[in-house]
């Protein structure tokens, strides 16, 4: 019985092989996509699927969804296409093409036509929105510290959130804490240490979205560290150390933060 079954199981596998499309998947279906991009089951049955990109791809924003959905600048992708032809959609202060473009958290869109800028933020529920800032403050960004290592020659480096890889910098930032990038001069103009007191942006989890200030830090040995925090209405809830995301001093942001 065995051997009928393993050939059955075998025989089944080959046709599968055979006639599979090679290569990586560039579909997603509608039902399939995260939650926080907000989209109408009804709206069809794609989704768009973000290409590689600095985000990963649950954690990002497909460029087509920030023109067509949120700013409603265009009805179908193919003006959405149309738009990005023309080289006036700025994404971090590089012009950006492709309509699947994965945009991430704490990213600025620039559009130079209209002279709009916007950060890519969380809603108080974890959704993804955009919120619109002035022109001084669309010149930096806040990233968050993934990694620090030493490359060649013993010269350290680290790396963030959204995939930058930043050479020689000050030997005081450590992981999880997060830098002020000048967009401009590519450079690091400031940073902020994670620990007890600060400001954080909740990026994960159950409690996404949500802002408050570290109240009590636990390490743990092999596993991610519990963090508490307290919000504007002495709320207090809990979060992994990797869920959260240093975004200002004190009671004080460093960044424009939404109405909620």
């Amino acid at each position: 019985v065995y051997i009928k079954v393993y050939i059955k199981v075998y025989i089944c596998l080959n046709i599968y092989y055979k006639y599979m499309v090679p290569g990586i998947r560039k579909h997603l279906k509608r039902l399939k996509a995260p939650k926080k991009w907000m989209l109408s089951k009804l709206g069809g049955i794609w989704a768009p699927k973000p290409k590689s990109g600095p985000h990963k791809k649950f954690d990002s924003f497909p460029l087509i969804l920030i023109l067509r959905n949120k700013l409603h600048y265009a009805l179908n992708s193919r003006e959405v296409i149309q738009i990005l032809q023309k080289n006036e959609i700025k994404i971090d202060g590089k012009v950006r093409t492709e309509k699947n473009y994965p945009t991430g958290i704490m990213d600025v869109v620039t559009i130079d036509k209209t002279k709009e800028n916007f950060r890519v933020f969380y809603d108080k529920i974890g959704r993804f929105t955009l919120h619109r800032i002035h022109c001084k403050e669309s010149s930096f960004k806040l990233c968050k510290v993934q990694k620090i290592k030493k490359g060649q020659n013993g010269i350290s480096f680290l790396i963030t959130h959204d995939g930058r890889t930043i050479r020689f910098p000050d030997p005081l930032i450590k992981i999880n804490d997060s830098i002020v990038f000048d967009l401009i001069e590519k450079r690091i103009i400031d940073f902020v240490k994670f620990g007890i007191g600060t400001l954080c942006l909740i990026i994960g989890g159950s409690n996404i979205g949500k802002i408050g200030i570290i109240t009590f830090k636990e390490e743990n040995q092999g596993v991610s560290g519990i963090v508490k925090l307290k919000d504007v209405n002495d709320y207090e809830f809990s979060t992994k150390q990797s869920n959260v995301f240093v975004i200002g001093k004190g009671n004080k942001s460093l960044v424009s933060l939404p109405e909620h």
